[in-house]
Order: structure tokens, then sequence, then C-alpha cells
């Protein structure tokens, strides 16, 4: 399996909340990094936190590139009981098919700020 593939399944499984399966995909010394936050956690604590995450989600993958050993992944993610959207940006770094490091930046959905909306610039992003 590429490693553009190992991420689309640890997206997956991160979705669906699978802690066993997402367990495979780290070293076990794995360093991961909310940067929004300030958070870094271990393996087991970065599972904890998205496998204990409140209610029931729904991920796409909007894009995955990949640069020697790191692949870059832009998603959606939308909670199917709470109405939340957020995207996220990833950053895995792979060492013998691997995750040593993943660098992740979130961020909520929603409308330009006011003030953006009053100057009366941009437009809506339209999907190709």
């Amino acid at each position: 399996m590429d490693l553009k593939e190992v991420v689309s399944c640890i997206f997956q499984v991160t979705i669906q909340q699978n802690a066993e399966r997402m367990k495979e995909f780290f070293i076990e010394s794995a360093v991961i990094n909310w940067h929004n936050t300030n958070e870094s956690f271990t393996r087991e604590e970065y599972i904890r936190a998205n496998c204990e995450y409140p209610g029931y989600w729904k991920g796409d993958i909007e894009r995955l590139e990949q640069i020697n050993d790191v692949v870059i992944l832009v998603g959606s993610v939308k909670s199917l009981d709470e109405g939340t959207a957020v995207h996220v940006t990833s950053f895995y770094e792979f060492e013998n098919g691997k995750v040593i490091k993943l660098d992740e930046y979130w961020g909520e959905d929603g409308e330009a700020p006011g003030w953006r909306r009053d100057m009366k610039i941009g437009r809506p992003i339209i999907n190709t």
C-alpha cells in the first residue's frame, strides 16, 4: 500500500473511532501536534482524544499530496448529531511505513467575519 493509501485508511478509521486499527499505523513513540490548541500527544493520547470525542462523525478527504515521506491531507469532518463542521490539514511523516510525526491544523467552518462581509470582498468557493 502506498503512503497516500495509508493516510486514507488512517483518516477513515479515525472517523470511525476505531482505536485498535488506529494504533496499527503509528510507531509507539509517535508525536502528534494540534497546533491550533497548542497540544502535543503521544500515540495513546491521540487515539484516546479521537475515540472518546463525543458524537458520531462523517469525513471526506478533499486533497492528498505526497512529498517524499510526508503525506499532506486536507479533509472535512462533520458531526452527524450536532451540526459541527470543521476542516483539517494534516502533515503525516513516515518512517518504514509507519507514522512517526503528525502535525494537524483544525478550523471550524462558518461564514466570513462581518467586517469582511461589510467590505463586500470575496465570494463563495466553487468546488470543481
